[in-house]
């Protein structure tokens, strides 16, 4: 259901989380989420341009995020970089179908489920996960890369 896109959005944001204290480079931002470094910029200036995450330039600089995990919903980061397309209309253009059929209308109350589910959980939420598991991330990267 979910984009690569997003996956890949979800892991950035996670592994920027978990490692709040300091900026981040893609490099080692990449090899965490396993986000290929092209595709992993694309991402990046899309979660920047939603105000999620914020760049610094230089030495020292990188990428953090630009609010608390707390604060940042699945759903934000979702809408950053692919946001759930909802069914407004007949996605046929079918001019007997002034109102969905019923095969779009269940299609649209997933999605609208989906999108609820969503903005319920925060990044800082699944971090404190008592499952001892990072979400999206490789543990034992982040460990070392503290």
């Amino acid at each position: 259901m979910l984009s690569k896109t997003a996956d890949y959005a979800l892991r950035t944001v996670a592994a920027l989380a978990g490692s709040a204290e300091s900026a981040q480079s893609a490099d080692a931002l990449s090899e965490q989420t396993k986000v290929p470094r092209r595709y992993l910029h694309k991402v990046l200036q899309d979660l920047i341009v939603a105000e999620l995450v914020r760049s610094r330039p230089g030495p020292g600089g990188g990428y953090s995020l630009a609010l608390s995990p707390d604060k940042i919903s699945i759903l934000d980061v979702v809408n950053a970089v692919a946001p759930l397309e909802r069914i407004r209309h007949c996605p046929l253009g079918l001019p007997s179908h002034t109102s969905l059929c019923p095969l779009h209308r269940e299609l649209d109350k997933a999605y609208a489920a989906t999108e609820l589910a969503f903005s319920r959980v925060t990044i800082g939420e699944l971090l404190r996960s008592a499952t001892g598991i990072v979400p999206l991330c490789d543990v034992a990267r982040l460990a070392g890369s503290t």
